[in-house]
């Protein structure tokens, strides 16, 4: 996946809308929040949308840009304006791999991340080592897909009797107790539906392409299901279309946590299990 999320460092933005107006609401999210922080992260950052963002509220913060695709790094840095380079409030660049920072323990304030955490097949190390690179009293605020991403198309399989080859996703309460075995406490877990409208199969599968995600998304085409199957689930796809095109639904979970003092444990029932705040919101 390294490969593909490099070479789509040029066309990223042009295909980002999903990871555009998630950030956005995240952002809001943000409002609701005291904080000052002294060092912050966007991980896997993109072209810089997170931290450039982070910077507008944050501006006394060192904001680090960290990816593990190394054309995106360069992406961020051609935005930066000839002001912020006199100035020198430009993003500090890391070329790095979320499951091994390297970065101090508590090194960070503030550590956000947007539609990232999902293509890791097991999110529980990068958010072990999230947590280690928080201060005492940090944030993590992140956002990913959830299970009943493209239930269109996951429906249109099983209308065409063929297994969806599509990833799976981490149900949100599934990531509620990962960040409870990471060291987090009382972390907040809710989600939203965001549908999309595609004009045709082909503009969904060349925008998943230009962010560099289209195999990990959809399995390399044409294996295990051959492309004489993936036209029929696509036709069965498009006996659905509505007005405005498509649709194309993404389940967006939205968490936040903080890392307590190291002798803090979160909040539990008697019969030991751990207690984590969900917020199921309407769909968009």
């Amino acid at each position: 996946m390294r490969s593909d999320f490099s070479k789509a460092a040029a066309s990223y933005d042009e295909a980002a809308v999903l990871a555009a107006e998630v950030g956005r609401r995240m952002a809001e999210r943000l409002d609701y929040v005291k904080i000052a922080p002294l060092c912050m992260a966007d991980i896997g950052c993109a072209t810089g949308d997170g931290i450039r963002e982070l910077q507008r509220r944050y501006p006394k913060a060192l904001p680090l840009a960290i990816d593990f695709a190394r054309p995106m790094l360069q992406q961020v840095q051609a935005r930066n304006s000839l002001l912020q380079r006199l100035r020198g409030a430009v993003p500090r660049l890391l070329n790095a791999d979320v499951q091994a920072l390297p970065l101090r323990n508590e090194s960070l304030s503030l550590v956000w991340s947007n539609l990232m955490l999902h293509w890791l097949d097991d999110p529980q190390p990068a958010l072990r080592e999230l947590q280690r690179s928080l201060e005492t009293g940090g944030l993590l605020m992140f956002s990913m897909l959830g299970l009943d991403t493209l239930k269109e198309i996951r429906a249109a399989c099983i209308a065409c009797g063929i297994e969806p080859p599509l990833r799976r996703f981490y149900d949100m309460h599934d990531i509620g107790d990962m960040l409870v075995a990471a060291g987090f406490a009382d972390p907040v877990m809710d989600m939203e539906m965001i549908t999309l409208a595609y004009r045709s199969p082909r503009v969904l599968l060349r925008d998943q392409r230009h962010l560099g995600v289209r195999d990990a998304l959809f399995g390399s085409l044409g294996k295990p299901v051959g492309w004489r199957d993936w036209r029929r689930v696509l036709a069965a796809w498009q006996e659905h279309k509505i007005e405005t095109g498509l649709p194309a639904t993404f389940e967006i979970i939205y968490g936040h946590a903080w890392k307590p003092e190291s002798r803090s444990k979160p909040r539990t029932l008697s019969d030991g299990r751990t207690v984590i705040s969900f917020v199921k919101k309407p769909s968009a």
